[in-house]
């Protein structure tokens, strides 16, 4: 593991890199104990505090972790994927905002995306995960339902189709598209969509996994996706003629 202390780009950043490097290689095991502070300062030739900041920079992403004791010290961590969901959304979110995608291409990306579950989850969808989608149709139709609630249960009930395709790869990379971009088309078509009709969707989602229906949840959540792109369109004219 190596740095170069004439490179502009941070000290403890470059050891961070480093370390995380020789963790993705294979070079330091899951559960391998990092050599100490003081050994990682004189390996790389910096202080001790340098070392430190890099060990958080890599704790923050959960590639390490750290314990106490006399047997305690820094070790490779094991990262699951529920683990890195976090990150994943919070990334999505920010690209989201931060390079100001429109409303319509992250509404069509979210919806390919879980478009491509479909088939996946119409095959391998557990028992519990129908339920749950169906708790959360059941959920969206109480009255009083406040909105930040029914919005919680929407997120709730796509993120079970998503998990239903039983494929960890997909459910990491789809949190973002679910856990994202889901609450961000909330905010802007709460005000202006009808319950009864997101209920209807998802009911008809839910009623063609129970039935192992494929071609029928694509369908479903095609409608949907129409339906959310034409209640943006209507939101944003009544805004424009406001502020016109």
């Amino acid at each position: 593991m190596k740095i170069d202390p004439t490179s502009s780009v941070d000290l403890s950043a470059q050891i961070a890199k480093a370390i995380r490097d020789a963790i993705v290689s294979g070079a330091l095991i899951v559960d391998e104990r990092l050599p100490s502070e003081a050994e990682l300062a004189e390996q790389f030739d910096v202080s001790r505090p340098t070392v430190r900041e890099a060990l958080k920079r890599l704790a923050a992403q959960s590639l390490i972790r750290t314990q106490r004791g006399a047997s305690g010290g820094a070790f490779v961590n094991r990262l699951s994927f529920r683990d890195a969901y976090p990150q994943q959304i919070t990334t999505s979110t920010l690209l989201l905002s931060m390079n100001a995608v429109s409303f319509e291409t992250a509404c069509e990306a979210r919806y390919a995306l879980e478009r491509a579950c479909a088939p996946l989850s119409a095959q391998r969808r557990t028992p519990d995960q129908l339920a749950t989608m169906r708790a959360e149709v059941h959920r969206q139709g109480q009255p009083g339902l406040s909105d930040e609630s029914f919005c919680d249960s929407d997120v709730a009930f796509h993120r079970a189709l998503v998990d239903g395709a039983g494929n960890p790869v997909l459910s990491y990379q789809l949190a973002g598209a679910v856990e994202a971009m889901q609450p961000l088309m909330n905010m802007i078509t709460f005000t202006a969509r009808s319950r009864a009709e997101i209920i209807k969707l998802h009911t008809a989602i839910a009623d063609a996994l129970d039935a192992r229906d494929a071609g029928a949840v694509e369908a479903a959540l095609t409608e949907l996706e129409r339906y959310t792109q034409s209640l943006a369109r209507d939101v944003m004219e009544k805004r424009a003629k406001k502020r016109g």
